[in-house]
């Protein structure tokens, strides 16, 4: 057998085994984790199926009447899911298949990018192995997520545009074109793939130099092609958004985090805290404990590649995101660009190993019995970290698919809790409000602009942390007093007899201080509404 037709048979295998892996809990609801991206994520697909067939206005269920337009990354992962949902009806596990789909893509792309850059089908094959069972890609490539499609694209992107930079040496405008689309996909899937800009550009300077690099214009054209349309997407998408997400997690919480890290000692102390607890977490969820092990080694090993400035600039820009943005927005998955230069990194250490040792078939063969051992123990560790992300509360499920045949169709509510996995199941949109803040004149904004139930969900936080929210709610009757979330019918056509009179009884209580001490005692004061 050809040493090619192998690579390619072993890595078939390898991506077979990964895509078993991903269909684990493949029709669970989306309350796994993370259960408010997946949320937000099911619910933007399904009002492009249903409100507005249209990628470039993605709208989320909460924040009061339709639309709610959102400013977000290019939807790609939801609007494919639309379109099969206008073909075949609305079921989550659409969104799952297509995550799916890129995910064990990645793993033969892999296969091909390691076997590329190191010249070896050892490591390109290694290097699949490696992906197919990282705890991170394993878990999040089943989720209804952006992130599996990004990851795919930068992937092809990085080696796309790599091999065109140190092969072709950035000359041929034929070899251009599909680096420059996928690194513009890249980048639309979602920002973060930004970084991928200082790996390319570290491998352009190292392979023409300084003066190459600037001189050639189709570099320029490949960054001009990436850039502008993410930045005419980001522009559009933002002109019509009532939810800022992207540039309003940039500008009040990443900036001003850094800029107070690069002025104050203690906010550096701090960040450089939070830096620590994010390479945790790459160590842990995302590559595994001994995935996070073998990629140090592998970075530390003498192995010639075609380009050493690719793998060094993709681990710094990782790193620098990290340090800039996931010590703010503290999710694992925003390290999962890391995963696949963690598994070309040990693709490289594979290598190394073969080519130091491997030389005798007895040490080829005691090195495969080492590697089988340190694979299984990898998937076994790895299955550890992520096993508590499977699972998901029944309880609130059969809760939100009960209300969700119970309210009137189409009704505006306000759920008191923050989770749009329960809102998307609920199958009602409105408002989603932390209890202890919303207050009975945001409830009366709300019933005024049509909302016509309140879904407490946090109960008891609601009564012992906000009174007044609470009494003024009793002017309304409840569909099932008994229910777990009681749900108040805030229609002004049903508030109760006597009503205003019981709620200026309470406020001339509670002025006279009457519940002061309320959180303290509220399980045995009698009801004071």
């Amino acid at each position: 057998m050809t040493a090619s037709r192998l690579f390619w048979i072993s890595t078939l295998a390898f991506t077979a085994l990964g895509a078993v892996l991903r269909f684990k809990g493949i029709h669970d609801p989306i309350f796994d984790h993370p259960g408010w991206r997946q949320g937000d994520t099911a619910a933007i697909a399904r009002n492009f199926a249903q409100l507005q067939y249209n990628i470039f206005f993605p709208q989320v269920d909460y924040n009061g009447p339709s639309p709610h337009y959102v400013e977000l990354e290019l939807q790609i992962v939801p609007f494919l899911a639309a379109t099969l949902y206008k073909l075949f009806g609305v079921h989550e596990v659409f969104g799952r298949l297509i995550s799916i789909g890129f995910g064990v893509a990645t793993i033969p792309v892999l296969a091909a990018f390691g076997r590329w850059l190191f010249r070896s089908e050892l490591a390109g094959v290694a290097a699949a192995a490696a992906f197919a069972v990282l705890p991170g890609a394993w878990y999040y490539s089943h989720t209804f997520m952006p992130d599996t499609a990004m990851v795919f694209f930068t992937t092809c992107a990085l080696f796309a545009c790599a091999r065109w930079i140190v092969d072709d040496a950035a000359r041929s405008w034929r070899g251009w074109w599909p680096a420059a689309l996928l690194l513009m996909l890249a980048f639309l899937a979602k920002p973060v793939a930004v970084t991928a800009a200082i790996p390319l550009a570290a491998c352009a300077l190292a392979r023409l130099g300084w003066r190459g690099a600037l001189t050639r214009p189709q570099l320029w054209a490949l960054a001009a092609t990436a850039f502008v349309p993410l930045a005419v997407y980001g522009q559009f998408v933002s002109s019509h958004a009532e939810w800022h997400w992207a540039s309003g997690i940039t500008t009040l919480h990443v900036i001003p985090s850094l800029q107070a890290a690069l002025t104050s000692p203690p906010a550096f102390t701090a960040k450089a805290v939070a830096f620590a607890h994010a390479l945790k977490m790459l160590a842990t969820t995302m590559l595994g404990p001994i995935a996070f092990a073998l990629t140090i080694v592998g970075f530390c090993v003498r192995l010639r590649s075609r380009s050493d400035a690719l793998l060094w600039g993709w681990l710094g820009g990782g790193l620098l995101y990290a340090w800039v943005v996931v010590t703010v927005e503290r999710v694992d998955y925003y390290l999962y660009l890391l995963l696949p230069l963690g598994a070309l990194a040990i693709g490289r250490l594979s290598a190394f190993a073969v080519e130091r040792w491997g030389t005798a078939r007895e040490r080829r063969a005691t090195l495969a019995g080492i590697a089988a051992v340190v694979w299984i123990a990898a998937i076994v560790f790895g299955y550890r970290e992520i096993a508590p992300y499977y699972r998901w509360s029944a309880v609130n499920y059969v809760r939100a698919k009960q209300l969700d045949a119970t309210l009137a169709p189409g009704a505006l509510v306000v759920m008191g809790h923050y989770d749009p996995s329960i809102l998307y199941t609920i199958g009602r949109k409105g408002w989603e409000e932390d209890p202890r803040l919303w207050t009975p004149l945001d409830e009366q904004s709300a019933i005024r602009k049509g909302a016509r139930y309140y879904i407490s969900v946090e109960h008891a936080r609601l009564e012992q942390t906000n009174l007044e929210l609470y009494c003024w709610l009793a002017r309304f009757p409840v569909l099932d007093p008994a229910a777990a979330w009681p749900v108040y019918e805030t229609d002004p056509a049903k508030v109760l007899p006597g009503a205003e009179d019981r709620w200026r009884a309470f406020r001339r209580r509670e002025m006279a201080g009457a519940y002061a001490n309320w959180r303290r005692e509220w399980k045995s004061a009698p009801n004071p509404c």
